[in-house]
């Protein structure tokens, strides 16, 4: 949970064993844990949470640790069957919290400067969660397409539908007036592709994506409005995924390649090029679409690992990482930087002030120079590494087991990413 894109669940949210603020105190638990948290606080530091808490009699480490080991049924049941609460106390519980009004000086002025910036005029929002809902609202149901692209077609962050967070995306930049040069609902051809797969309209969609900029709530409407089994959905994504030119439209996809990079032959669907043009349009590199380099590829300086350190580390200066790490981050990336001699901030500072490969190798060869025997040492060394004890041996199969069980072939950090670039973006 990235909450420095979306908010957490509304506090009124009962999704997580009934209680309010429980979902709320999930989303911030798992951002804690992925150091994700941006401007909100976890814990014994948040009133809410710790309101929880106390109720529940679980510590704020107990409970980051059980979000981490349980989805959110799980998760509900741990909670109900650790804090041993009855249906009575928890509805309790709530009456008292979604009932509670701003009971200091500092709390009123707050709820009335969120009204006076959010939503001015209005007279039916009093209390303390009420407050903070118009607050996550008011900072988030924004989205500025003409500063960065939408999600890619690929993302499935809501509903597990692919499409429909981009969608989300061009809904809200519509709405705010900040679209760009993308179009949203009957203008674009992939929307009504989507909608029509949903049965939801354009209009409908967009006020449910307004008002809901958390993820997972507007997943969960999406879903209560669409009807669809996860078959149908499994279908609909690769579908879409994969759509490519007909013959009556491959010479206007020829034609949007050309104009778009000329260069890539590769490119065989809409989505891809989309992805591309979203992402030439904005001079990003985004591993939210497409995977890194592949560690083996040596087309810089020589070096393995090295063309895939320079795209992590763009992705980390455009904000668009993703699930990969980069820098201090990774053991891998910290083995490529301690080989060369720079520090992770100097090299991405370089990648701020070089802007392709052929600068990023001259530089490195001007100032921090290796020897062909060096870098053929190197390149052994790093294609040939895997766990040397027990506790990364254990780490390494238990990925293996994850996303892709019947490989027992993998024994190398560099076969291991491969394994899982390839997984992560294939559908």
């Amino acid at each position: 949970m990235d909450l420095t894109h979306q908010p957490p669940r509304r506090p009124s949210n009962l999704g997580v064993a009934g209680i309010v603020g429980a979902a709320r105190m999930t989303d911030k638990a798992r951002a804690h844990n992925a150091e994700t948290l941006g401007e909100y606080i976890y814990g014994e530091s948040s009133g809410l949470d710790q309101r929880v808490l106390t109720f529940l009699g679980i510590s704020a480490d107990a409970f980051a640790e059980a979000t981490d080991a349980h989805d959110d049924t799980a998760l509900g049941n741990w909670v109900l069957e650790t804090s041993g609460k009855t249906a009575a106390e928890i509805a309790a519980f709530n009456d008292t919290a979604l009932s509670q009004l701003p009971d200091t000086d500092a709390h009123r002025q707050r709820l009335k400067d969120r009204i006076a910036r959010y939503a001015p005029g209005s007279t039916d929002i009093t209390t303390v969660l009420q407050s903070m809902e118009l607050d996550d609202w008011g900072s988030f149901w924004q989205v500025d397409l003409t500063a960065r692209p939408p999600r890619s077609a690929r993302a499935k962050d809501i509903a597990g539908i692919c499409g429909v967070a981009r969608m989300a995306d061009k809904a809200r930049a519509e709405r705010a007036e900040k679209i760009g040069e993308y179009v949203y609902g009957d203008a674009s051809g992939q929307d009504v592709r989507i909608l029509t797969f949903l049965g939801i309209s354009a209009a409908d969609f967009q006020e449910a994506a307004v008002n809901n900029p958390n993820n997972l709530e507007i997943g969960a409407w999406v879903l209560e409005n669409c009807d669809k089994s996860q078959d149908e959905i499994d279908a609909f994504n690769e579908t879409l995924v994969n759509y490519g030119p007909n013959a009556a439209s491959q010479e206007r996809f020829n034609a949007r390649i050309q104009e778009i990079d000329a260069s890539r032959t590769d490119i065989e669907t809409w989505v891809a090029l989309q992805d591309l043009d979203d992402q030439l349009s904005f001079g990003i590199i985004d591993l939210n679409r497409r995977a890194p380099r592949s560690p083996y590829d040596t087309d810089v300086y020589g070096m393995v690992q090295l063309a895939r350190l320079i795209d992590k580390g763009r992705a980390s200066n455009s904000n668009s990482l993703g699930a990969y790490f980069y820098g201090e981050d990774s053991g891998v990336d910290r083995a490529t930087l301690s080989f060369l001699g720079v520090s992770a901030a100097e090299f991405t500072e370089a990648l701020n002030r070089l802007s392709t490969d052929a600068e990023v190798e001259a530089w490195l060869k001007a100032d921090h120079p290796k020897s062909d025997a060096d870098i053929a040492a190197y390149n052994e060394r790093m294609t040939q590494m895997g766990p040397t004890d027990e506790r990364y041996k254990a780490l390494m199969a238990k990925m293996i087991q994850r996303i892709a069980p019947d490989r027992t072939d993998i024994n190398t950090w560099f076969a291991l990413m491969l394994l899982d670039d390839e997984k992560t973006f294939a559908l």
